[in-house]
């Protein structure tokens, strides 16, 4: 048994380096495979752990590991870049989906001499587990575009209505055990549903916070899971997920001037419903040529990435006219925004992969304070995060969000395919001032083509 409890610490200690390595793009993937040792030795612990092992099952055991093992590798190696945001939806939701399978079993094991605690316990994982799951669910489909927001006047009033409700049917089945028959399944379906109410009327341009508050609901779950079955990894894994998830829902909340409360009852990011018709007027349009040449007689260039660097997959075509602009003496940085693509750090991720040094992601703090020394900022399919009209327009939806200010530089280009507005549905009035310049087309096409036309300056 003392062997059992080293494994199982040692299994701990490789999920916390690893998450701790996850902090920096430049060890990320080492992290990951370091906290996925871990989590793969805590499942052989457990299936010798003579309290928690079933030695009858092994045969079952090891088929779902097989299965799974190969559905990983398939979505792995087939998932683009930009479905990356869907798929940690989809993932997270499947652990929520295990804390609700487990706490089913226990449920109905329970006996007339189980302890209050223990069933409070394991109808929390069940609850929480399932409104991950299926708020997960339903965060895939809307960034996947197949499931479209839903708002209404009382949808707020509505969720507190339910959310009371699945708390009241698990508070009189902990301590009236038994009466009804079915209430145990009762509470799974109105959790379930919960878990669809909660996320639907949030608005897609919220959706990292969402994700994340879910990846955090998954952690708890988990946690609670662990404490139901005396497991010491389970328990601090989902204390670590659970936490650093919501330490993030509560810095990304910030960064979107929103408040956490309104994200639990799911009343925020509606813009569709809220959006104006927004401001019109003539845009000014930009040459590559003409881009090229202000970039590359710069001193200081300021690249902000967006969802849309994502879809064209041009991180690696940056990199490239990045190269290209420093070997020529131009300073050339990233400006980051805590909440640009579809999930947190989706930016880092992508320019990480690309191999950008990670000393040129400047966050938006930083990046704020350089506009000022900026000759030229060049924005790659961002909309939201650079919309003006967070800082001088009280009617705007996004008004008080924290922006980066990229009219303090001396010269704004703006890559975008057409004049569409951004996943929040809000106009961008950045796209009409006098000192921001439209250059259209697909991102990677025309960042090749701007490649092409510093590198013809020599």
């Amino acid at each position: 048994m003392q062997y059992i409890n080293l494994l199982y610490i040692l299994s701990t200690v490789l999920l916390i380096i690893g998450l701790r390595r996850m902090s920096s793009p430049a060890s990320a993937a080492k992290g990951n495979l370091i906290a996925a040792a871990g989590m793969g030795l805590a499942t052989i612990v457990a299936m010798f752990d003579p309290i928690a092992g079933d030695q009858g099952n092994y045969a079952w055991i090891i088929v779902a590991l097989a299965i799974g093992t190969v559905v990983g590798l398939v979505f792995s190696k087939k998932v683009a870049m930009t479905a990356i945001p869907e798929l940690v939806s989809l993932f997270n939701g499947f652990g929520g989906a295990c804390a609700v399978a487990i706490s089913i079993i226990e449920v109905y094991k329970f006996g007339e001499t189980s302890s209050i605690g223990a069933r409070a316990t394991t109808y929390m994982a069940l609850f929480i587990g399932g409104v991950a799951f299926t708020g997960s669910l339903i965060a895939y489909g809307k960034l996947s575009g197949k499931v479209k927001d839903w708002k209404s006047g009382i949808s707020s009033y509505f969720n507190l209505i339910w959310l009371a409700l699945c708390l009241g049917l698990i508070i009189y089945e902990v301590v009236a055990m038994g009466q009804i028959e079915y209430l145990p399944m009762a509470i799974l379906v109105v959790s379930l549903i919960y878990g669809f109410t909660f996320v639907l009327p949030i608005g897609g341009a919220d959706m990292p916070v969402v994700i994340s508050l879910l990846n955090a609901f998954t952690g708890i779950a988990a946690a609670l899971a662990g404490i139901v079955y005396s497991n010491m990894v389970m328990l601090l894994g989902g204390i670590l997920v659970g936490s650093s998830g919501t330490i993030l829902t509560v810095l990304m909340c910030n960064a979107m001037n929103r408040s956490l409360i309104n994200v639990i009852i799911g009343g925020f990011g509606s813009s569709a419903a809220t959006a104006g018709a927004g401001p019109e007027g003539d845009v000014k349009e930009a040459t590559a040529n003409d881009t090229a040449i202000m970039m590359r007689y710069a001193t200081n260039v300021m690249i902000i990435p967006g969802y849309g660097m994502a879809v064209a997959q041009a991180q690696k075509a940056c990199k490239e006219l990045d190269k290209s602009l420093t070997e020529r003496g131009v300073n050339v940085n990233y400006a980051i925004h805590p909440v640009a693509g579809r999930m947190p750090g989706h930016m880092n991720v992508l320019l990480a992969e690309a191999d950008v040094p990670y000393n040129k992601l400047i966050d938006m703090d930083d990046a704020n304070n350089m506009f000022g020394d900026t000759d030229v900022c060049l924005v790659v399919g961002a909309n939201d995060v650079v919309n003006p009209s967070a800082l001088d327009d009280p009617s705007s939806p996004i008004y008080g969000m924290p922006v980066l200010e990229i009219l303090k530089s001396k010269n704004v280009v703006v890559l975008k395919r057409s004049m569409n507005k951004g996943y929040s549905g809000i106009e961008n009035p950045l796209f009409f001032h006098e000192r921001t310049k439209m250059l259209f087309g697909d991102a990677k096409a025309t960042i090749e083509t701007l490649n092409n036309e510093v590198k013809s300056m020599d």
